[in-house]
């Protein structure tokens, strides 16, 4: 049983210092390449070890970090979990980094006596830029559970300052093998094949609201019964990338809207809001009466909430339904403001057009990612 934190969002923080806007002009990729190209050491080829994680929604992330510990002696390390990330790199000493001196806790191989190099470099490629690292294994531990010769990843180069901004050291990622770079095992097939959980589960609780102190629970191994009512639904996956379902339709007030002859969608905490096509995702903003900010938020009137109407997921059949509540954000700053839960993201698989489930769904529903059976199970959470 492993406690989330909920902490400010990149994108709070800058609101708060009145940075957003520069932030905006400074951040998109072209200008990374154009200003960090001659960062880039020349004797690495990044053709090889090279894969491409998209950095989904990370200006809005605000929940699922926890606290771990890797290497002999142990370094307490804060990390970013996301069913939909492939296994994360962890900050090293060497980060070329300026902004993240002081700022975050760093893995020092160098100490650990159970560290071993793996001899091969990577490259990742961000919605921001692309994070150079260096191959490894260690010992890991999460909370109680110790993992002898986890493959990660130490971080050398990190463009921009997104990365210095969060507030976890090192991203955990729970998607299936097939994610992960070059041969390295994920930790939770790590952890199924040392037999160290009685169950090959992971499951999320996620909490609503602006508790700093409880974000929810992540639980390796297991499911917590009292975190919600009625019960589990499962559907299986349809791709072993991400956790990748079937959405049947996505209904308002009842009646089908988008998505009517079926679509693919991933659940991932690692997305703070749903996703979906550019071209859907307008037609529904207009559907709630979200209109768009300078800041690149779609805002609600937080008045009209009662009077917004409710919008359905069918998976399986079965229908998942979301009330203004739970599909509007709310954010207490100089005064309440209420955002729309739903963001633009267009992304184009073999399947078609992906919706991406994130922590807005994910809260409202309990959901159980059974690896042994290769399925998503979801329930109501109290």
């Amino acid at each position: 049983r492993i406690p989330l934190v909920r902490f400010k969002s990149i994108k709070k923080q800058l609101k708060e210092k009145g940075e957003l806007e520069e932030f905006w002009r400074n951040h998109h990729p072209d200008v990374f390449a154009r200003r960090y190209l001659h960062c880039f050491p020349a004797d690495i080829a990044l053709s090889i070890g090279t894969a491409s994680e998209r950095l989904y929604d990370y200006m809005n992330v605000t929940s699922s970090q926890d606290k771990q510990k890797s290497g002999s002696p142990a370094t307490q390390l804060v990390l970013h979990q996301g069913t939909g990330m492939l296994p994360g790199p962890l900050l090293s000493p060497q980060v070329s980094h300026l902004f993240c001196a002081g700022v975050h806790q760093k893995f020092k191989s160098f100490l650990s006596d159970s560290y071993e190099h793996g001899g091969e470099a990577f490259s990742l490629q961000y919605g921001t830029g692309q994070l150079l690292g260096v191959a490894g294994k260690d010992t890991l531990q999460i909370s109680n559970i110790s993992i002898r010769g986890q493959d990660f990843g130490e971080s050398v180069f990190e463009p921009g300052t997104t990365f210095a901004l969060a507030h976890f050291d090192g991203v955990l990622g729970l998607g299936y093998p097939s994610l992960a770079v070059g041969n390295a095992l994920p930790v939770f097939d790590s952890i199924m094949n040392q037999q160290l959980v009685e169950e090959p589960v992971f499951s999320f609780y996620l909490k609503r609201g602006d508790d700093t102190e409880n974000g929810g629970e992540l639980i390796l191994g297991g499911i917590d019964h009292s975190r919600y009512k009625g019960s589990i639904h499962w559907v299986p996956v349809t791709e072993k990338s991400y956790w990748q379902i079937h959405l049947n339709n996505i209904k308002i007030q009842g009646r089908a809207a988008f998505c009517s002859h079926g679509c693919e969608a991933i659940v991932d905490s690692g997305t703070s809001l749903i996703t979906g096509p550019s071209s859907q995702i307008r037609r529904l903003q207009e559907y709630i009466g979200a209109s768009p900010s300078h800041t690149g938020e779609f805002l609600v009137d937080c008045r009209r909430l009662s009077s917004l109407p409710h919008i359905s997921f069918t998976i399986g059949h079965h229908e998942y339904k979301l009330t203004a509540e739970q599909y509007v954000v709310k954010s207490i700053e100089d005064q309440t403001f209420c955002m729309s839960g739903f963001q633009s993201l267009d992304i184009t698989t073999r399947s078609g057009p992906l919706w991406i489930l994130g922590d807005v769904f994910m809260s409202a529903f309990y959901c159980i990612f059974d690896r042994g059976n290769d399925r998503v199970g979801f329930a109501k959470a109290v």
